[in-house]
C-alpha cells in the first residue's frame, strides 16, 4: 500500500468536519452571567439522594430540553423550574420535594453538619467521602486529626490519653479503678472528653463562617459533645456500626488490602476485642441520648439511610421554622409592624483532612 494514499471512504486531516458541540448557555442571575454546567447541575441532584447515574441522565435531559426551545439565556428562576419539570418527569414528586427543599437550605444562613461517629474499622472514612460528594459539601475532618494536632501542644506527661489510641488507651490511666471498670474504657472516655474540645471548637467556627462540614471519628461519641442549637446549624448526628462480628474482622482485611498494608492489620486484630467493647460503649450511648444508629452492611443503603434522615431532619427544621415566624407574625400583626426578614448568605466549603502520624493507628 501506497502510504501517500488516503484509504477508501477515508477523508485527508483538512477535510475532516469539525466535531459537533452542543450550544453553551447561561445563567442569569442578578445581572450576572455564569455558564451552564450539566456536571454541576448533576452534582446537586445528588444531594436529593438520586444515584450519580440517575442525577447524570435528568441533567442530559434538561439541557437537551434547553437546547430544543433554543434559549441561549434562561435565568435561575427558569432553570430551576425546569429542573423540578424535568425531574418530576423522570423520578417522581417526591424527588422534586427534596430538590425544592435543599435549594431552599442553601439560600439559608445554617449549614448543614454531619457527625459521624463509630468504633474502628466500621467504615466511617468510607461513609464520610461518599456523604460528603453526593450533598456537595468540601470539608471533610477526621478527629484523628484533630489529636494529632493537640498532641504537638500538650505533652504525653500533661494530657496522656490523646497519645494512645482508641482501644489501648488504658494505659493513659494514672488513678486507680475499681475492678468493675475497664480501664481501657475509662482512658477512651478521658480521650474522647478532650479531643471534644478542638471538635466543638471545629463546629463553632463552621457555623460562624456558614460552612458544610462533616466529621467522622471514633471520638464522635453521644453525649460528650455540645450540640449546636437548630438556630445556628442542622445538624445530624449518628453512630455507624457492625454488630456482626465476623463482617466486621473483613472490613480490617478489606482495609489491609486497599491501604497496601500501610494500616496496621495485625495490630487491630490483636486488639479486636476492645475495639468491639468501644462499640458496645458507644452504642449504649447512642440509645440512651437517642442518636441514630445506623448498620453500615452495604456502603450504597447506608448513604441513603442518612440522605433519609437528613431530610427528615430538613424537614422538621422547616416546620419549627414555619410555626416560629407564624408566632412571629402574629406578634407583629398586634404590635402594628411587619414582620421582619432574616439575612441569608450561601455556605462556602473548604476541604480540610489530615494523615495519621507514621507509625501510629488512624481510628
Amino acid at each position: 500500500m501506497n502510504f501517500d494514499e488516503q484509504p477508501a471512504g477515508e477523508k485527508a486531516p483538512e477535510e475532516l468536519s469539525h466535531p459537533v458541540t452542543r450550544p453553551r448557555f447561561q445563567i442569569l442571575d442578578a445581572g450576572h452571567a455564569v455558564p451552564f454546567s450539566k456536571g454541576l447541575l448533576g452534582q446537586s441532584l445528588t444531594a436529593t439522594g438520586l444515584s450519580p447515574h440517575g442525577a447524570s441522565e435528568v441533567a442530559l435531559a434538561v439541557e437537551t430540553e434547553l437546547v430544543m426551545r433554543g434559549a441561549q439565556r434562561v435565568s435561575v428562576e427558569e432553570l430551576d423550574r425546569l429542573v423540578e419539570q424535568v425531574l418530576g418527569r423522570m423520578e417522581g414528586v417526591p424527588w422534586v420535594e427534596r430538590y425544592h427543599k435543599w435549594h431552599q437550605l442553601a439560600l439559608q444562613d445554617r449549614p448543614v453538619i454531619i457527625l459521624i461517629g463509630g468504633t474502628t474499622g466500621v467504615g466511617k472514612s468510607t461513609l464520610a467521602t461518599t456523604l460528603a460528594h453526593r450533598l456537595g459539601i468540601v470539608r471533610i475532618i477526621a478527629t484523628d486529626a484533630i489529636r494529632e494536632v493537640m498532641r504537638s501542644f500538650f505533652s504525653a506527661a500533661l494530657m496522656p490519653a490523646i497519645h494512645y489510641s482508641s482501644f489501648d488507651a488504658g494505659g493513659s490511666v494514672r488513678v486507680p479503678i475499681g475492678p468493675s471498670l475497664d480501664p481501657n474504657i475509662v482512658g477512651f472516655v478521658e480521650q474522647v472528653e478532650a479531643v471534644n474540645s478542638g471538635i466543638n471548637a471545629i463546629v463553632d467556627r463552621a457555623i460562624k463562617e456558614a460552612t458544610g462540614m462533616v466529621i467522622e471519628g471514633v471520638h464522635m461519641v453521644p453525649g460528650f459533645m455540645a450540640s449546636p442549637s437548630g438556630e445556628d446549624a442542622l445538624v445530624l448526628p449518628m453512630v455507624v456500626a457492625l454488630r456482626d462480628e465476623e463482617l466486621h474482622r473483613s472490613h480490617f482485611v478489606i482495609r489491609d488490602r486497599e491501604t497496601d498494608g500501610r494500616r496496621p492489620f495485625k495490630r487491630y486484630l490483636r486488639n479486636f476485642d476492645q475495639i468491639r467493647k468501644i462499640q458496645d460503649f458507644i452504642i449504649r450511648r447512642a440509645e440512651a441520648e437517642g442518636t441514630l444508629i445506623i448498620e453500615n452492611l452495604n456502603i450504597d443503603d447506608t448513604v441513603g439511610l442518612v440522605v433519609d434522615a437528613l431530610y427528615e431532619l430538613i424537614s422538621e427544621s422547616a416546620e419549627r421554622d414555619f410555626e416560629g415566624h407564624s408566632g412571629d407574625r402574629a406578634q407583629s400583626a398586634e404590635a402594628g409592624g411587619p414582620p421582619g426578614s432574616a439575612g441569608r448568605a450561601a455556605p462556602t466549603d473548604t476541604r480540610e483532612q489530615a494523615d495519621s502520624p507514621e507509625g501510629d493507628v488512624a481510628e
